[in-house]
């Protein structure tokens, strides 16, 4: 149950705090920034042990410097070229390792550069895969044992509302990410008996500095005209529904998709 709440590090919202997530083991794919980064935050400061997994060494160790300060737990950075499996699976058991097992798995990195249909060559299209969906099974296949050996835990992946709305020149980050959502189905039903939960975050336009990459001011206009939600989606927004859906109060929620769009669609 949610028993206090806290004041965020940002503006004046009080977050809610989940006490069933301190000292929880939890493994985050592209951790150091934008959406990555506001996950690693928030269950660093709900006093989780956080361990995080990316290529960006810069951006990676001024997170751990930002949010390790007064931390239950410092934040655990590792270098991983998630799109390499043998890296991939070494990055996973150190990981494992150093943080005594794995409770929550947060199936985050992704990539969505643009590209037209004409430009798609067999190798981008198996760049492509490795890059948005391959890593998100092997990751969670690398931590099922440890969570069945605790009695459960929550796999939380992340998709994507272009799909849903059929946006242009993201082809094939769109087809991996729907296929997310089947894969997040179908693990939820094979692991289920064990306790292990699988979940979908479906993010709107969050604003990151990525994001900020592909839209002008006005495009940003256009999407908050389309949302029923006046302003912009920050990654604390986003990592708000993977704190709820981490926790024990989330216990019985598995198999589905959970949007965070500020109603664009």
């Amino acid at each position: 149950m949610l028993q206090q709440t806290r004041r965020a590090t940002h503006g004046s919202h009080r977050r809610a705090v989940y006490p069933s997530l301190e000292d929880r083991r939890v493994i985050v794919t592209g951790g150091a920034s934008g959406i990555g980064g506001g996950l690693v935050e928030a269950f660093v400061a709900q006093g989780a042990r956080v361990g995080f997994l990316d290529i960006l060494d810069g951006e990676a160790a001024a997170l751990v410097a930002r949010t390790g300060d007064g931390a239950r737990h410092m934040p655990v950075y590792r270098h991983c070229d998630l799109t390499r499996l043998d890296d991939l699976a070494a990055g996973m058991a150190a990981l494992a390792d150093e943080l005594g097992g794995v409770d929550v798995l947060l199936n985050n990195a992704a990539n969505d550069d643009r590209h037209r249909i004409e430009d798609v060559t067999p190798a981008f299209w198996d760049e492509r895969m490795n890059v948005n969906l391959r890593h998100l099974f092997f990751a969670a296949q690398a931590v099922v044992p440890a969570m069945r050996e605790a009695g459960g835990g929550a796999i939380v992946n992340f998709g994507s509302i272009s799909w849903h709305l059929a946006l242009p020149d993201l082809i094939l980050y769109q087809t991996a990410k729907a296929a997310t959502e089947g894969l997040t189905r179908s693990l939820a039903r094979d692991l289920g008996r064990d306790g292990i939960r699988v979940n979908t975050i479906v993010p709107g336009n969050v604003q990151t500095p990525r994001q900020e990459r592909w839209y002008t001011p006005e495009g940003e206009a256009e999407i908050v005209a389309a949302q029923c939600l006046d302003g912009r989606i920050q990654p604390a927004d986003v990592a708000a529904l993977a704190l709820f859906l981490a926790s024990d109060d989330a216990r019985m929620c598995t198999a589905h998709e959970y949007w965070v769009d500020a109603g664009w669609r």
